[in-house]
């Protein structure tokens, strides 16, 4: 049976041949999928470092015939980092009562005190006497009015203990000394109208504290800021015996709002000397039909600043006929009546000085 043989030889020849070209053709196309790859792999990695160059700042590659001493490297100056203050907007407001309230003090005249002593334990108080909490929004604006003449000592105390109590009662306040320029006899009521005047040019404030120059708190928890009524704030004067000379007494340290102060028409502007305003005070509240509220006895104590009566301030003769007729005359004498000229005007580090001439009488 050779042609038998022969077909199936030739058969299996022509079918050997196919799987060869097969593989071949196998072997082809891998070939060039392989070498396409590395293209891909080598673009790929020229690509990465290019990018890596750009992000870091750092130049490309040294080229092989060039000394990499040669190369200078690139200073990358850090991104300034955002300021970790939150906004106005997102603070919440602060609580009624400060959780940073201490309570009692020990309060005491007999060491000395400097500004710069001052300025150094209250490095958040701004020029001039401002400041606001930094991690809430006060619940109140206020304005401390102090009236003065050549009280220097005095004010350094009054600043040393009252600007601690005042952070720690989280409020947004300025204080201002309102300074009378001259020798002539003091007016002290007076003095608190320019005050009041005086800081609503600077701020929108909504509250205002009247305070004598040489009276401390002895208690942080008796707040300085304004209530639904009147606040008298000097309850219990170590002068007095910690007791309250008489029921009207409105003297030393008080607050009234905004409202409040025009709706009896601020102060009286002819009282000069010591005496008498106090009770002008309360005369036109009850009229206007408000009543004083205080803190405690022990809450509201306080210390004066021993020392002699001013020159220039002698007690008034005239009070207890003034203070007769304060119903008539307290619509026409007033805020509604004041004026003065500012002398100068100072921005310092713990307070805002105010001096001004009031006239004479």
């Amino acid at each position: 049976m050779p042609g038998e043989t022969a077909v199936n030889f030739s058969l299996l020849h022509r079918t050997c041949k196919l799987v060869v070209l097969l593989c071949f053709l196998h072997i082809s196309v891998t070939v060039v999928f392989y070498v396409r790859s590395l293209d891909l792999r080598f673009a790929f990695v020229q690509n990465q470092q290019s990018h890596n160059n750009r992000s870091t700042g750092l130049p490309p590659s040294t080229p092989e015939h060039k000394d990499v001493k040669d190369v200078k490297p690139v200073e990358i100056s850090p991104e300034p980092k955002p300021p970790e203050v939150k906004a106005a907007a997102d603070l919440q407001q602060c609580p009624e009562t400060s959780p940073l309230l201490v309570g009692p003090l020990r309060v005491e005249f007999n060491m000395p005190v400097s500004l710069e002593k001052v300025k150094k334990d209250n490095p958040q108080v701004e020029m001039g006497g401002r400041f606001r909490p930094s991690d809430c929004v006060a619940l109140q604006k206020v304005a401390l009015i102090i009236p003065f003449r050549k009280r220097d000592e005095h004010l350094k105390y009054w600043l040393y203990y009252l600007h601690p109590i005042l952070q720690r009662q989280q409020l947004d306040y300025g204080v201002y000394v309102i300074n009378q320029d001259g020798d002539e006899i003091f007016n002290r009521a007076k003095l608190l109208n320019v005050g009041y005047a005086e800081a609503l040019k600077e701020y929108d404030y909504g509250c205002f504290i009247f305070s004598d120059v040489d009276l401390i708190p002895m208690d942080d928890r008796n707040t300085y800021r304004c209530f639904s009524q009147p606040r008298h704030l000097s309850v219990s004067m170590d002068k007095f015996g910690f007791r309250l000379p008489y029921n009207q007494y409105f003297g030393g340290v008080s607050s009234m709002s905004q409202e409040q102060f025009l709706k009896i028409n601020g102060f009286p502007n002819n009282y000069w000397g010591w005496g008498g305003e106090d009770d002008d005070i309360y005369n036109r509240l009850s009229s206007k039909g408000m009543s004083i509220s205080r803190a405690t006895g022990e809450v509201g104590k306080c210390r004066m600043i021993r020392h002699n009566r001013d020159k220039q301030n002698e007690p008034n003769p005239q009070r207890f006929d003034r203070i007769a007729h304060t119903r008539q005359t307290m619509m026409k004498d007033g805020i509604n009546s004041l004026s003065y000229k500012v002398v100068r005007k100072e921005k310092l580090d713990l307070y805002t000085m105010i001096t001004v001439d009031v006239g004479k009488p």
